[in-house]
């Protein structure tokens, strides 16, 4: 069964209040109000390059399946990225760009399609 859309007001408001929190030096927000940022992002990236080629891992709040192409249906998938919640956060709301959040090894991908620099920063006004 899939998950319910998250509101747009409410998600937005989850990740305005992460976002203010790590400028304000508190870089710890709430959990509840992390996973639900998390949670919103993901799901504004699946609806811009659905597919099921990528699988976008931010463990342990949400894991999403992205990008048209080859599909797997078993198994480790050949295109797999995974991130912690503050480096996908920063990249999707473009406090940081993809391709230095991957130099300086914060961003963890494999496969020919796991670059994912022209999804970000997502559109989060």
């Amino acid at each position: 069964m899939a998950r319910p859309r998250i509101d747009d007001t409410e998600g937005r408001a989850a990740v305005q209040a992460v976002t203010a929190a790590s400028a304000d030096g508190d870089a710890r927000a709430e959990r509840e109000t992390l996973a639900l940022a998390v949670r919103y992002a993901l799901q504004l990236l699946a609806e811009a390059a659905p597919g099921r080629s990528v699988e976008v891992r931010v463990p342990p709040f949400g894991a999403v399946q992205i990008v048209e192409g080859p599909r797997h249906t078993r198994g480790t998938p050949p295109n797999i990225v995974e991130v912690d919640a503050s480096t996908f956060l920063e990249i999707a709301t473009g406090g940081i760009p993809w391709s230095q959040a991957a130099q300086a090894g914060r961003v963890r991908a494999s496969g020919s399609r796991s670059d994912l620099s022209a999804l970000f920063p997502l559109d989060l006004s």
